[in-house]
């Protein structure tokens, strides 16, 4: 299996900045995309970031020039730096990963469990 754990979110106020981290563990052989999600209470998940194997990042409207997505290959870690926080960000931030087990296996998408990111106004 593949796991994923996020760490970072935490409580902070407008305007303030948050880094949240997430490591793969367990058996990988590659990592295509990583990203990360959001879900506040009574919406639906959404992407907030993503960025590709080969360096390709994308991002939501909503974060645009605010969040910074980063990885390190080498480690299986995906970063997601958060500056100048709205009320609005908050939500659990949920870290994926489209991976594979072994060189010939199917890629597949693992979730995380999750992190909260609280910011009061």
């Amino acid at each position: 299996q593949v796991q994923l754990v996020e760490s970072g979110g935490g409580l902070v106020q407008a305007g303030g900045s948050l880094r949240l981290s997430c490591a793969a563990a367990g058996t990988v052989f590659s990592i295509n995309t990583m990203g990360w999600y959001r879900q506040a209470p009574g919406k639906q998940r959404e992407l907030v970031a993503t960025t590709r194997s080969d360096g390709a990042v994308n991002y939501a409207d909503s974060v645009k020039g605010r969040f910074t997505i980063s990885r390190d290959n080498a480690k299986n870690m995906v970063y997601l730096q958060m500056n100048s926080l709205k009320p609005e960000d908050t939500a659990v931030y949920y870290c994926k990963a489209e991976a594979r087990r072994s060189r010939f296996g199917a890629e597949y998408d693992y979730w995380g469990r999750g992190t909260q990111v609280t910011v009061s106004s």
